[in-house]
């Protein structure tokens, strides 16, 4: 399968915000973003022109990699949201938020969405009492995801994350477990200064 094995730090200077793939040290005052700012590469300061089409492919690359899906499935994911009713771009926002991995990372069950992407993909978490291991499914309000035998027999749950949990999210650390209560809407989504309706621009053309 396709994956980015480069420097992630970089993404987040390229698109000029924090993505938070580095799960506890995008928080912390080693954070590369934090120390310098600057897009990468030996002209990062020159000043560039940003044509319509390039401020639209920056944006769709933000949300790509703020939720570390490849292009095949971030198209696949804008299709099923054309479909859907209501605004588009919300919809699409509203899809990725409620991937697997991204909810197991809202739960606080893994350090980042690269994590818990390969913590679902190795049968860490059931989903409704069966094993789930995919990390692109898409939950529904009422579905339960919960920390499975074998991912019990890891050291990965002792200590869980900090970070505040959705309020579209219930989760039971004690029990290693968490419900999807409602889904989530616009303002549930916590990527700075986004614009999803230029994405569907992009994709209208």
């Amino acid at each position: 399968m396709a994956r980015y094995t480069d420097a992630v730090c970089r993404l987040c200077r390229r698109e000029g915000c924090k993505l938070f793939l580095k799960g506890e040290r995008c928080y912390s005052a080693k954070c590369s973003f934090e120390r310098r700012q600057k897009a990468p590469g030996m002209h990062d300061n020159a000043r560039r022109k940003v044509s319509e089409y390039g401020s639209q492919l920056r944006e769709k690359q933000k949300i790509k990699r703020f939720y570390g899906v490849l292009e095949k499935q971030f198209h696949l994911t804008f299709e099923r949201a054309e479909r859907m009713q209501g605004k588009t771009g919300e919809n699409l926002l509203k899809l990725l938020e409620l991937r697997m991995d991204n909810v197991v990372y809202r739960m606080g069950f893994a350090a980042s969405r690269a994590q818990a992407r390969q913590l679902v993909s190795h049968c860490h978490f059931t989903l409704n009492g069966k094993k789930a291991n995919i990390p692109s499914m898409i939950l529904k309000p009422g579905d339960e995801i919960a920390v499975s035998n074998k991912g019990r027999k890891s050291h990965a749950y002792e200590n869980l994350n900090s970070r505040p949990v959705p309020a579209w999210l219930s989760v039971d650390p004690e029990a290693l477990k968490g419900k999807l209560v409602l889904a989530p809407e616009r303002a549930d989504v916590d990527l700075s200064d986004l614009k999803e309706t230029l994405i569907v621009e992009l994709y209208s053309k």
